[in-house]
């Protein structure tokens, strides 16, 4: 039973107290007027959402129980106007017009009350916040009940005693007695449920959803789930009942909320408690700085919580972040901008070629080449399986693809655990296996719910919890295909990454863990503006394209139609040769892929078609149109020199150094750095280990050069001065007789260290080849490796001062070659030879045409030591580098440091070929044709020092150059070759790295630095291109300007325009 109350106040003088009656909780009741009731005009209809003047909101009854309320209209002398007052069983009351209260349903009642006893019948009801059909409204006159509802109790019929209506006196006084005590009982009972808090309604009005979101509750609007339908709810609705189900942060209509099982998140008291607190929560309903708001702070140590003995590694991909985005848009994107400012990173990280998504993900994991991994593009055939793999395709699931071993299972192997919310291969049984926590790809997933994850990866025990993780987001590369990468889809696609960035942060520094974790953010590649004017097709250039299949975009590959069957019996030379020169701007060439750069490491696997297409910056390559996904937008793959290709890499942690910038580097260096800060041994990668040491605060790894395994033999001039046979070589040498010639190749102990101060200051190269016959030959301006299995110089090195003297192109002497005593006769290059293969000639390692200190021609490269064989068309390079670029680079580096040599790559697996194999290829053939040549010139980065004097960093540039039979890669028939040796010669620039894996050799072993400094060097990659790039995009924006064509972000500081 619920106490009877009443919250009437007491009559005026002279009229009878009131009747309190009480209604059942979901009941409808009768209600007696009394009969002095005032007027019973309809009170006005309020507004949705007004209180009225009586509500429920002032009566403090609990919610769920309907109240006791007060018979009659009022007490209000004469012909009152007040209409009577319609009870609801849900709390709320209106006035006569049956205006609904904050949670019941106005019965329908109305009439007109003259003062004369008339009956006003009024009903109360439960309901649903409507009113019922037939109600009164207002203006209902002469007391007409339109109102379906029937009462439950029929109406007191007082107009049958109008004496006692009249004479109110003439009552027995007991009524009042007990009429008093009631009102009495009523009063207190009030007054008790208001001080104690049984309705908060009775002292004041209840607007808000705030704690009553999809409850059936008191107050003058409703948070249930039909208010919108009746249109009746509070107005902080949407925000505080709705939007919560739909968003991952706190804002301050959800702080203090109730738990709702559909939330993603919960900004309720107990949240902390129950693990389960929106990433914002302390700093929007604690008032707390969020990650962003607070100053950069070195982290010496990690700070980790309870039960993490080890820093966890998050590898984080922003697919398709274009480094130039960070450098142009860094102002629009504080979460990310912070990061760079607080950690560890490079202006820009080298994706591999091709440079597409799967490609460089799992190069990122593994440390592989595409070659070497198998995931050589986005779309490939596999001629072993006779498969193809697409994305879109169930075959990118078998781990029959993917070769190597992605981080996570190097992590599982060696006892450490992993989870993977996307990555390429992630989703893979690579090796039977996968991660122990990892989710199948599903692009549909929220980035918040993918961040949220990893934090709740984050907060399991630590016998189940990962140690490393992966985080993959499509954007901006989605934005950066529809938009193309100069637009505000881009950059809003750029903000609400740094939003999801931001989202982490806040999140791990909630946990406690924003000092604890190790995060390294990265791309994939960059992107670069799509233009159907600049895509090209095959059907522009030959009659027949129905032959074969074309994979499309920038790094076109060609394969026959019928395969595997003619794979590798289909003409692809003479597609190649059809496709060279045949226009004086053609925008791509066509390649064998072992004559591709070795910068690519693009040739070893049969995934990778023999046919290969490069295409200039900015364009495409289709068999035909329509064949090409989208010419607009913005695409990838190009060459991954471009500065467009470029990608992101900042590391944060504390295991990084604290506002570091660091040079370029590759992405495949990635995959050692995070085995040093999980403390795991690398599986065997393309990565050079201990390269990255200088992002470190406390390096694991400390790499050491390459023991050299065989030492060279010696090679004198006593006892070989006379040959049997002859060599077929003459010379006649002006003003200096053959046998003084020959003494000057018999150098004294002084005279070889001065030699060897001069052309080698960083130390020999070492040969790390495995039973390798050579000896070393010195001379005043240059030393040389001889291979005696070869017949040719493994390495020779030199030194070019900015100020020395070149004979000129007309007084060359290269015809005239001498014999080298030292070198014994069935180890020697004979000049025979050459006169036999019209198709091949010779050309010298260090140049004929540099002057010596006593001004007469560099006559001791006249040697047959000195020369390798060479295609005439490829010497016409070769002389004109020496002839004219080499004094160039020397004079604007303050003098080079010069080692060249040949290079053996019959099977372009990018290792050099060892003696045997070398042997076997060349047959019957006196001397083997080296595949390529290399030249690494190194001076130092600080140009007011010499190449000798170098106390300071070294700079490199080195040249990997396809030794061709002729120049058609470059179109050169009638052209001066300064128009384009320089050209090739760049396009076939390589790492130091490069070189050493094709030749054996290790390089600057004598070099007073740090080994990892070493690393840094060798493994650098000039570019060209930055100041190409930026020319063309000054044009750009010239050409912006004019057209008056602009993109304006709105919400961005400054109005920001481009």
């Amino acid at each position: 039973m619920v106490p009877l109350r009443c919250c009437c106040p007491r009559p005026p003088v002279g009229h009878p107290p009131p009747i309190c009656t009480k209604t059942g909780t979901g009941r409808a009741g009768s209600i007696r007027s009394h009969p002095h009731a005032g007027q019973g005009s309809a009170a006005p209809r309020r507004p949705p959402g007004a209180s009225s003047p009586s509500s429920a909101a002032a009566s403090g009854q609990p919610r769920g129980t309907a109240p006791s309320r007060c018979l009659g209209g009022g007490w209000r002398a004469g012909r009152g106007r007040a209409g009577p007052r319609l009870i609801t069983a849900g709390g709320g009351q209106s006035g006569g017009g049956g205006m609904p209260g904050g949670g019941g349903t106005a019965a329908a009642a109305g009439g007109s009350g003259q003062g004369n006893g008339e009956t006003v019948a009024m009903v109360v009801a439960a309901g649903n916040g409507r009113q019922r059909e037939g109600a009164a409204g207002p203006g209902v006159a002469d007391g007409e009940a339109r109102a379906a509802a029937v009462p439950m109790l029929p109406a007191l019929e007082v107009a049958e005693e109008p004496e006692k209506a009249a004479g109110g006196r003439s009552k027995d006084p007991n009524t009042y007695k007990v009429l008093s005590l009631v009102l009495c009982v009523c009063m207190l009972t009030t007054i008790l449920g208001c001080i104690f808090g049984l309705k908060p309604s009775c002292s004041k009005d209840v607007k808000t959803c705030k704690g009553r979101c999809f409850e059936r509750s008191f107050g003058s609007c409703r948070c249930d789930r039909d208010c919108v339908k009746h249109g009746n709810c509070c107005l902080d609705y949407q925000e505080t009942c709705i939007e919560p189900a739909h968003i991952w942060t706190c804002n301050k209509f959800r702080c203090g909320e109730k738990r709702q099982p559909e939330y993603h998140c919960s900004c309720a008291d107990d949240c902390v408690e129950k693990k389960d607190c929106c990433v914002n929560y302390n700093a929007v309903c604690k008032g707390e700085a969020s990650w962003v708001e607070e100053e950069c702070e070195d982290i010496t140590e990690p700070q980790c919580p309870k039960g993490f003995t080890k820093s966890p590694v998050l590898l984080f991909s922003l697919d398709g972040f274009r480094a130039e985005y960070l450098q142009t848009w860094g102002r629009l994107l504080p979460v990310i901008s912070k990061l760079q400012k607080c950690g560890t990173f490079t202006s820009s990280m080298r994706p591999v070629y091709p440079s597409k998504t799967f490609p460089n993900h799992y190069s990122v994991v593994t440390g592989l080449y595409p070659e070497s991994h198998g995931i050589i593009d986005n779309k490939m055939y596999d001629l072993k399986r006779n498969a193809s793999f697409t994305l879109r395709s169930e075959e990118k699931f078998n781990p029959q693809w993917y070769q190597g071993q992605p981080i996570w299972l190097t992590a599982m192997y060696q006892g450490l655990k992993a989870g993977t919310f996307f990555w390429p291969g992630s989703d893979v049984a690579i090796d039977g296996t996968f991660p122990n926590l990892y989710e199948k790809y599903n692009g549909s997933i929220p980035f918040e719910e993918r961040v949220v994850t990893i934090l709740r990866w984050l907060q399991l025990p630590e016998d189940e919890r990962p140690h490393f993780y992966t985080l993959y987001l499509e954007e901006p590369d989605s934005s950066g295909h529809k938009f193309g990468p100069v637009s505000s889809g881009v950059i809003l696609a750029l903000q609400r990454v740094d939003n999801i960035v931001g989202m982490l942060m806040d999140g791990l520094k909630q946990m406690n863990l924003h000092k604890c974790l190790n995060i390294i953010f990265i791309s994939d590649h960059g992107m670069e503006a799509g233009s159907c004017r600049k895509t090209a097709y095959l059907s522009n250039y030959l009659d027949n394209v129905q032959d074969f299949i074309l994979v499309p975009g920038p790094a076109a590959r060609l394969r026959p139609n019928n395969v595997p069957d003619e794979y590798f019996s289909f003409n692809y030379e003479g597609i190649v040769r059809n496709l060279t020169c045949r226009e004086p701007s053609q925008p791509f060439k066509a390649y064998m892929k072992q004559l591709l750069p070795k910068r690519f490491h693009y040739a070893n696997n049969d995934r990778i078609e023999p046919l290969h297409f490069y295409l200039n910056s900015q364009w495409q390559l289709a068999r035909k149109p329509f064949e090409i996904k989208s010419c607009m937008g913005g695409f990838h793959g190009s060459d991954n020199r471009f500065p467009s290709m470029q990608a992101i890499f900042i590391g944060f942690g504390p295991g990084f150094k604290f506002q570091t910038q660091v040079d370029p580097f590759e992405n495949i260096e990635v995959y050692n750095l995070m085995c040093d800060l999980l403390d795991l041994k690398p599986a065997p990668n393309n990565g050079t280990h201990g390269q990255l040491n200088h992002l470190l605060r406390n390096p694991v790894y400390i790499p050491q050069h390459p023991k050299e395994t065989i030492h060279p033999s010696e090679c004198s001039v006593v006892g070989q001065r006379n040959f049997p046979v002859s060599l077929g070589c003459s010379c006649r040498t002006v003003g200096l007789p053959v046998r003084d010639f020959q003494q000057r190749l018999n150098l004294t102990e002084t005279e070889v260290k001065k030699t060897e101060k001069l052309t080698l200051p960083y130390g020999r190269p070492r040969v790390l080849q495995k039973r390798h016959n050579y000896c070393l030959l010195y001379h005043y301006r240059y030393v040389n490796a001889y291979s005696k299995d070869y017949r040719m110089s493994l390495w020779n090195a030199y030194t070019i001062n900015k100020d020395d003297k070149w004979l000129s192109a007309t007084e060359d002497i290269s015809s005239c070659l001498h014999k080298d005593v030292r070198i014994p006769f069935n180890h020697n290059q004979t000049c025979s030879f050459y006169n036999n293969h019209p198709r091949l000639s010779y050309g010298f390692l260090s140049p004929s045409n540099l002057m010596t200190d006593a001004k007469k021609p560099h006559y001791d490269a006249l040697l047959t030591s000195n020369i390798v064989p060479m295609y005439p068309a490829f010497k016409v390079l070769w002389n004109y580098f020496h002839q004219y670029l080499l004094p160039e680079y020397a004079a604007a580096r303050n003098g080079v440091n010069v080692v060249s040599g040949p290079v053996f790559d019959y099977d372009f697996d990018g290792l050099y070929d060892t003696p045997e194999k070398v042997k076997r290829h060349r047959g019957n053939s006196e001397v083997p044709v080296p595949s390529h040549f290399f030249i690494v010139l190194t001076s130092c980065k600080n140009t007011s020092e010499t190449p000798l004097e170098c106390e300071g960093s070294l700079d490199a540039l080195s040249f990997i150059v396809p030794h061709r039979e002729d120049n058609s890669e470059s179109c050169a028939d009638g052209k001066s070759e300064s128009l384009w040796v320089e050209e090739r010669m760049k396009f076939h620039t390589a790492r130091v790295r490069d070189i050493e894996l094709l030749t054996g050799l290790s390089f600057y072993q004598d070099r007073k630095q740090p080994v990892s400094e070493i690393l840094q060097l060798k493994t650098y990659l000039p570019t060209f291109e930055k100041l190409e790039h930026l020319l063309r995009s000054l044009d750009q924006n010239a050409s912006r300007e004019e057209s008056g064509c602009h993109i304006c972000i709105s919400g961005t500081p400054d109005g920001l325009c481009i």
